[in-house]
């Protein structure tokens, strides 16, 4: 009950004081800067964590989708920056102990393999790695190959061509050889095949780097793209 003569406003603002601070929320657009020192978990986009060197060249350490969690890195990489490549909505998330050194743990396997990919030559296999890499990580696996969405992660050419250390025309000149050679099969207007054999090609022409078939990627998507239930492939 209020106390006698005790202000109603008073009993409002303790009120106030007492409820639970919410989570930081965020909503931001393609190519926005995701705050680096706030841990978040991602509802909705992707987000690519670069780093750069002397001669301005961005270097990809590594690609997070929805459901996955990011935290400060603790790590002495700087220049650090984290970008959206989509719209993205991420939430202000504490971490545990152990989500933390998950969260190390995958960020050092993923740089581990983009440098890896970075060193395949020439510069038509590397893309060709890449676009394996992605569709193994954050598309389907099927016995013809892997899928992914450049539509759905809004990976332009321009995109393709920062993550792969290429140009943008070379990038665009390349998928367009892939397509009419078969290396790569268009099975809608949102996805690409990276079918099984040209992988392994690739894989074989490049043996100083770890083999594609040998790393093991995570799924991390909650929900099957639109683009890949209407192409057909089954989620595993």
């Amino acid at each position: 009950m209020q106390p006698a003569g005790a202000p109603r406003h008073a009993i409002r603002r303790d009120m106030t004081l007492a409820m639970p601070a919410r989570p930081l929320q965020l909503t931001l657009r393609a190519d926005d800067h995701v705050p680096a020192d706030i841990s978040w978990r991602i509802d909705d986009g992707y987000i690519r964590a670069n780093t750069w060197n002397e001669e301005g060249e961005s270097i990809t350490l590594g690609i997070w989708g929805p459901g996955e969690l990011i935290t400060p890195t603790g790590c002495d990489v700087t220049p650090y920056e984290l970008i959206s490549l989509t719209r993205v909505v991420v939430v202000e998330y504490e971490p545990s102990e152990r989500e933390t050194l998950d969260f190390m743990r995958d960020l050092f396997t993923q740089t581990t393999q983009l440098l890896q990919i970075h060193r395949v030559r020439p510069a038509d296999s590397r893309l060709l790695r890449l676009l394996h890499w992605i569709g193994t990580r954050f598309g389907r696996v099927s016995s013809s190959g892997t899928t992914l969405s450049l539509e759905d992660m809004n990976l332009t050419h321009r995109q393709l061509a920062d993550i792969a250390g290429m140009t943008r025309v070379t990038v665009t000149k390349s998928l367009t050889r892939f397509r009419s050679k078969g290396q790569v099969v268009k099975v809608s207007e949102a996805d690409l095949l990276v079918p099984r054999d040209a992988s392994q090609e690739c894989a074989d022409d490049n043996t100083a780097t770890l083999p594609v078939t040998s790393l093991r990627f995570p799924k991390t998507l909650r929900h099957e793209p639109p683009a890949h239930r209407n192409a057909g492939f089954d989620t595993p």
